[in-house]
């Protein structure tokens, strides 16, 4: 497995807060990362300096529109289906990304557990 960059503390201490947000959302480690799960999917975590979130296909073309966003790509050129970067705008502002976390947690309530 390629070693993947450390997130800063302030991303992770920023994750953490939000995630103490979401407690029906399980905290577990993805790639190495801090990450929210809802019944054993993946639902948003962290990936070196950037946010993922999962999302439907209409939010997440919604959250695509806005600049900062981008598909998110573990590997350059290999992007994880369903996923997409969250701007760091959004990470700053508590409602924006509340929101578009709830978005995430929604989805993967709807999707099979593992």
């Amino acid at each position: 497995m390629p070693k993947f960059e450390k997130s800063s503390p302030e991303l992770v201490a920023r994750f953490d807060a939000t995630a103490a947000r979401f407690p029906k959302a399980e905290r577990r480690k993805m790639f190495g990362y801090p990450a929210l799960f809802v019944g054993g999917n993946l639902v948003t975590g962290l990936f070196a300096q950037k946010w993922m979130i999962r999302l439907p296909d209409d939010d997440r073309e919604a959250l695509l529109a806005i600049p900062g966003a981008s598909p998110f790509e573990p590997m350059a050129g290999k992007p994880m289906k369903g996923y997409a970067t969250l701007p760091d705008h959004v990470v700053a502002d508590d409602a924006s990304l509340d929101g578009w976390i709830r978005r995430a947690i929604a989805f993967g309530e709807t999707l099979p557990a593992k």
